[in-house]
């Protein structure tokens, strides 16, 4: 299935000031963050930001939080690894959305969690791998292999994009190309 602007949502799963430097490349992780925010702005898809106990590990990554803002995104805090379970998700956007593209950190714990609990609520799940990190790659890797397992498509940051533009030759598409695709 490929992904729709009309029917997605970009999901930034835990981006947080205290964590981030322990994320194994958490700067590229970061940066395709606020790349895929970015994107979705520009294309109209709704953006909504998890922060897992923001007291005691800091609010989402400064960039970060600059460019989801400007994608007028929603922000909400939970206490559970999974952000479904936990609730949060209720009163935004993810409940009238088809399709979720999940990116953040750390992959093998909130970002799986969250992932494989919209799975099971029905939606179209997609983890974008270069926007999704861990302390330790290895288990990046397990999750991104859980994940697939159960039906969970793991996807690149260009993918998305492209999917969300659909065609060429449009002025959408020539924005998003020179503003965006290296």
């Amino acid at each position: 299935m490929l992904m729709n602007r009309e029917k997605s949502l970009l999901l930034i799963v835990d981006v947080q000031e205290r964590l981030a430097p322990a994320i194994h490349e958490g700067q590229a992780i970061v940066e395709n963050c606020v790349w895929l925010a970015g994107v979705a702005a520009r294309v109209g898809v709704p953006v909504v930001v998890t922060e897992h106990f923001p007291g005691k590990i800091g609010g989402t990554v400064a960039l970060l939080r600059s460019a989801a803002v400007a994608a007028a995104a929603q922000f909400v805090s939970k206490e559970c690894f999974s952000a479904q379970a936990d609730g949060c998700l209720k009163a935004t956007a993810v409940e009238g959305c088809r399709q979720v593209i999940v990116c953040g950190t750390e992959a093998h714990v909130c970002v799986q969690q969250t992932a494989l609990d919209l799975r099971w609520a029905g939606k179209e799940v997609f983890v974008v791998a270069d926007a999704a990190g861990s302390r330790d790659p290895a288990n990046r890797d397990l999750a991104f292999a859980r994940m697939r397992s159960h039906g969970i498509e793991i996807v690149s940051r260009e993918m998305v994009a492209f999917e969300w533009l659909q065609r060429g030759g449009t002025d959408l598409f020539r924005e998003v190309n020179r503003d965006f695709i290296r």
